[in-house]
């Protein structure tokens, strides 16, 4: 996975995109993008990129506004002003080729894990693919429970056949909504690797929201670090693949990362 050279982010400014081998590898252009909730503003005049190939996380605390910028690059909601512009074209709605994870599995009860997977083409009046399919399910390990219903599952294998369900419709962007948050500390970090597995495999680009200060270290090739109400994206930091929890450079990573939070902590 890429790995972007860590950057001071002033949301008022397009970010430093003037290098255009830099600007032409991003698969996500957010431009001037402002999210208002009636008078309540969420932010304004946010830029961002997401390059291709790259894990990006969103971190901050609750009501910063990283799932509304997760769901604007979804298609799921519309900003208020400025733009999303996704592999050329501006973001006016859902896509299958961006593909969200959310919290909750929303796996359907009357349906195997195998149903489940097929059911993102299915719902595109598209049969699904087989060996696609029988290809996700050994990528989750779930070969023995391809016939489960969802009540037999626990919480970490439900999560992974969510991931599976819209990894079926072979999206080219996945968005991830805090899906291993409900989690036990240990399925997290098993689900987490799990991940980085699957995004080397598969090539894939990705965005993850979370409030995980280890986790977005962790995971992210990225961490675009959100502020308080309004503020929008306060630094994104280049994490330098530290991805050995053990390791000081990992540590060191955290530490930068809380301190971008020390206002909050302190206040």
């Amino acid at each position: 996975m890429s790995k972007a050279q860590e950057t001071e982010t002033d949301d008022s400014a397009v970010p430093s995109d003037t290098d255009a081998e830099t600007d032409a590898e991003a698969v996500v252009k957010a431009r001037d993008l402002t999210k208002r909730y009636g008078e309540t503003t969420v932010f304004e005049s946010l830029n961002t990129d997401v390059e291709n190939g790259e894990l990006l996380c969103l971190l901050g605390p609750s009501g910063c506004g990283k799932t509304t910028l997760l769901h604007l690059i979804a298609g799921l909601e519309e900003p208020t002003d400025g733009e999303v512009v996704f592999d050329g074209e501006k973001v006016d709605g859902p896509d299958y080729r961006r593909g969200v994870v959310f919290q909750d599995p929303h796996l359907y009860p009357w349906r195997s894990v195998r149903g489940n997977i097929e059911f993102g083409p299915d719902v595109r009046g598209e049969d699904a693919d087989d060996e696609r399919v029988d290809d996700l399910i050994r990528m989750i390990g779930l070969e023995e429970f391809e016939d489960a219903k969802p009540a037999e599952l626990s919480g970490g294998m439900a999560q992974r056949v969510s991931l599976a369900r819209t990894l079926a419709n072979n999206p080219d962007l996945l968005l991830l909504d805090e899906p291993f948050s409900a989690l036990d500390a240990l399925t997290q970090m098993q689900l987490q690797d799990e991940l980085i597995d699957l995004m080397d495999e598969l090539g894939l680009t990705a965005v993850f929201v979370t409030h995980d200060i280890e986790e977005a270290v962790y995971l992210g090739d990225r961490v675009a670090v959100m502020g308080a109400e309004s503020e929008g994206i306060r630094k994104v930091v280049d994490t330098g693949a530290e991805n050995n929890r053990d390791s000081e450079g990992f540590s060191e990573k955290k530490r930068e990362v809380l301190r971008l939070f020390e206002n909050e902590i302190d206040g």
